[in-house]
């Protein structure tokens, strides 16, 4: 009975994750109270994850990430690849790589990632080449660089922290670097050779006409008889008609309204519709619609902006929508569409909740956009600005970091306080603020890994673990022996990581595959090593953080991730089946 409810709720939670209907840590703590409230598990079990050290390892990394990119160093390195452009395309490509996957290989990849876009799209536009020539480059490079050290993924870190609670010895901050190096550089000549060609080309058009906002806008002409003479601008009757006002022409000047503007006889107002209710305002008394006066200057001039924001991980705007999160009041800037997963939406956008890698294009003045160009709620997809470099605190990150490296490698400290360490003392150092490193800290990501990890003891406890283990080897071990049954989990990891993330998961996969490893008398970390790294190279679709940061900026398709990502995922999956049973023979004598 245990079994079916274990394997109900992992079928349950794969569904959730999926669709995103609910929100992942919501699903998480419902799980483990639902496995703790039936016995499955204890309640130290249920917690046991969260107070983990690698959930410590996790979170200090994102403050030392956050740290350096608060020094500005890493844009000091972007504007030095814009010199690149200069001599090479391909050898910017390469060193944009290069960098990329060795930054990656101590950092979050999700971080490295969305620390990466703003400053290539701005660089993007100034050597006028197309960002999706870079873009997936970059996401490939992140992920695949977290494949060499232990805190190059949280995937690694969760992985680590399992097999130690399970009785072995962990992981070593550098024990798969070899195989890692292997694995990006095969995806690395992948990306500049075929991949490179496959990336498509997209030409850069004017932002209103690239998101066809003609087809949507028109003036009104407010005539000195008409009812909405003295109304407020969001309050008007025209507003009730879903209608959205986007800026005022008043005695030649173009200016952006907010909640106190009323509108005066003889004003033009820029509204923003469908057709239909385009064709009922017509009927309006008091009013004059101009239906083909609109032109692209009128939605930008010399005091109002359009440019594309970015919505990134750690933004407290996701799951949340442009009404809720008052939008306007914020940021001062009016969002006239949205582009998410390649499709644009432009009508009834305030009450679409927002996600991670959303794209949104806004209006407003200048000197809004120089405000929030340093948010960590919205990214200015815009001309490059590179943050002031702070060379001499940019220094003492870099020390910190290495310093818990090389205090975690020579066993001098546990990698948890090493790493702690390193975090607190670039706060104490003023690197960063204690609030920027708090708001650095992806806490949904440590409560989805601390409660998997407790979904994994559900699975050991109720036998769910033990069941499939003995079903995998039944089908698998006649067709390809010990060998072929390892490559069953590493292609069901990768598959798994589809609607999971790569984290969730690994963790899902590894009590099984433990068990299978128990069973056949093989070699269980060779196992682990196997999933960890199966995780981290599935790049078939755009589910992976890093990719759906990319996927909107980048104006890629569906099928460009399954077009490119598809035969370098086999060719990844191959590569590690050959290595791991060479760095971690399957049987011990």
């Amino acid at each position: 009975m245990e079994i079916a409810i274990v394997l109900t709720l992992l079928v349950i939670a794969v569904v959730l994750f999926a669709t995103e209907k609910v929100s992942i840590e919501l699903v998480t703590l419902t799980m483990l109270i639902i496995l703790a409230g039936l016995r499955i598990i204890s309640a130290e079990e249920a917690f046991a994850g969260f107070s983990s050290d690698f959930i410590i390892i996790i979170a200090s990394i994102f403050i030392l990430s956050a740290a350096l990119q608060e020094t500005g160093i890493l844009d000091f390195a972007v504007v030095r690849l814009a010199r690149l452009a200069n001599k090479s395309n391909n050898l910017m490509l390469l060193t944009i790589m290069l960098v990329t996957g060795t930054v990656s290989a101590f950092m979050n990849n999700t971080t490295v990632t969305a620390m990466f876009i703003t400053p290539l799209v701005g660089l993007s536009k100034r050597i006028n080449m197309s960002a999706s020539k870079l873009l997936m480059p970059l996401a490939y490079a992140a992920i695949l660089g977290g494949t060499c050290t232990l805190i190059g993924t949280s995937t690694n870190v969760a992985v680590s922290g399992y097999i130690a609670k399970a009785g072995m010895e962990p992981i070593g901050l550098f024990e798969f670097t070899g195989i890692g190096i292997v694995v990006f550089v095969v995806g690395m000549i992948y990306m500049m050779t075929f991949g490179q060609r496959m990336l498509p080309d997209h030409a850069d058009q004017e932002l209103a006409e690239e998101y066809k906002l003609q087809k949507y806008v028109t003036e009104v002409v407010v005539l000195p008889d008409s009812p909405l003479v003295g109304q407020l601008v969001f309050t008007s009757e025209l507003t009730t008609l879903n209608l959205r006002m986007l800026n005022v022409i008043r005695a030649k000047e173009n200016f952006l309204p907010d909640f106190r503007t009323r509108i005066h006889a003889h004003d033009i107002l820029l509204v923003e519709g469908d057709i239909d209710t385009l064709m009922k305002v017509k009927e309006t008394k008091g009013i004059q619609i101009m239906a083909d006066a609109l032109i692209s200057e009128d939605l930008e001039t010399e005091n109002i902006r359009l440019a594309e924001i970015m919505i990134p991980r750690q933004s407290n705007l996701i799951n949340r929508t442009i009404k809720e999160s008052e939008f306007l009041r914020r940021f001062g800037l009016v969002v006239l569409a949205m582009s998410r997963h390649g499709e644009t939406v432009r009508s009834k956008i305030g009450g679409i909740k927002l996600h991670m890698g959303d794209v949104l294009l806004v209006q407003g003045a200048p000197e809004r956009f120089e405000q929030v160009r340093n948010s960590n709620h919205i990214a200015v997809l815009d001309e490059f600005e590179p943050v002031f470099y702070k060379k001499k605190k940019g220094l003492i990150v870099i020390a910190c970091f290495a310093l818990a490296i090389l205090a975690g490698t020579m066993k001098l400290l546990p990698l948890s306080i090493a790493f702690l360490a390193a975090a607190v003392a670039s706060i104490l150092l003023r690197a960063i603020s204690a609030e920027k490193a708090y708001n650095a800290i992806d806490w949904r990501l440590l409560i989805l890994i601390g409660g998997m990890t407790a979904f994994g003891a559900a699975m050991e406890n109720s036998g769910a673990a033990e069941f499939l283990a003995h079903g995998i080897v039944q089908i698998m071990e006649p067709i390809g022996g010990t060998v072929g049954i390892l490559a069953g989990f590493v292609i069901l990891t990768v598959l798994l990581t589809q609607p999971m993330s790569n984290a969730a998961a690994a963790l899902v996969i590894l009590p099984v595959a433990l068990s299978a490893a128990t069973e056949l008398g093989a070699d269980p970390r060779a196992f682990a090593i196997a999933i960890m790294l199966g995780a981290s190279v599935s790049l078939v679709t755009p589910f992976e953080p890093a990719c759906i940061l990319v996927y909107s900026p980048g104006k890629y398709r569906f099928s460009d991730f399954i077009r490119i990502g598809t035969p370098l995922t086999i060719l990844l999956i191959a590569v590690i089946m050959v290595l791991v049973p060479m760095f971690w023979p399957l049987y011990v004598n």
